[in-house]
């Protein structure tokens, strides 16, 4: 069979119900789906509604972005740890899907220490083979003995992104909004903060991830009101709240 051949009607009502299901379980949009499998949504929709078989090619582009097998009466979950498929938890992405956030990012945040100063890393986005999902990595951290790695959910219920790190049961998450049209990303961040002592107080503070594709001199460290990049840095971090990617709410 090629890749172009037709399936047979019983096969594509079979098919047809179990990308139905999928989209329940995933609560994820025909178009969504049609996006991530490279298809167009009027292409989708027609198989979906019977009035045209789908086509091997088609099935097979929907099984890798949905990370299911859908031919021969398989199940509709392959399993969350199927090839290039998430864990459940993690929001059971696939890795075709979500391939546009890996990367190299500037990451932004206001310094806990020093009034009026930024503070700027480097954080690595990328597949984890091993894990089966996506995994970031921070560097170029002055405070390196605090560097930051875990992982990456992306639930399709809500579309926000999320870098949880859990180590021993101690947590620290960032809460990203949908990226911009550039690709950059603006949330908040919820960590502990070192005191004297061993003491840590919890911290909230806005967050800016900004693709370092798009920067021609990026500067790290700690960028003090004196700095060349100080004002742009603080132009970011004030679209998380100015421009409503997260709201602070006072008690």
């Amino acid at each position: 069979m090629t890749a172009e051949a037709d399936l047979s009607g019983e096969e594509s009502r079979a098919i047809a119900a179990r990308v139905r299901e999928a989209l329940a379980r995933r609560r994820m949009s025909r178009q969504g789906l049609a996006d991530a499998a490279r298809i167009s949504v009027s292409t989708l929709e027609k198989a979906l509604a019977g009035s045209r078989p789908f086509t091997l090619a088609t099935t097979l582009r929907i099984e890798q972005a949905l990370g299911v097998t859908l031919r021969a009466a398989a199940p509709v979950e392959a399993g969350p740890r199927a090839a290039g498929v998430a864990p459940d938890d993690l929001g059971a992405y696939a890795r075709a899907a979500v391939s546009w956030l890996e990367g190299d990012y500037l990451t932004l945040r206001p310094s806990f220490e020093a009034a009026d100063a930024l503070y700027a890393y480097r954080t690595e986005i990328a597949w984890d083979e091993a894990a089966a999902c996506l995994a970031f990595r921070e560097a170029a951290r002055l405070d390196a003995g605090f560097t930051q790695k875990g992982r990456v959910s992306l639930p399709h219920q809500s579309g926000h992104v999320y870098l949880l790190t859990n180590e021993h049961g101690q947590v620290r998450l960032i809460t990203l909004a949908r990226p911009t049209i550039t690709g950059e990303l603006y949330g908040l961040l919820s960590t502990l903060q070192a005191g004297p002592g061993s003491h840590l107080t919890p911290v909230a503070a806005p967050i800016a991830l900004i693709p370092l594709a798009r920067l021609s001199e990026p500067s790290f460290g700690r960028i003090g009101p004196d700095h060349a990049a100080h004002a742009d840095y603080r132009e970011r971090l004030a679209r998380v709240a100015g421009q409503g990617f997260a709201r602070f709410v006072a008690g």
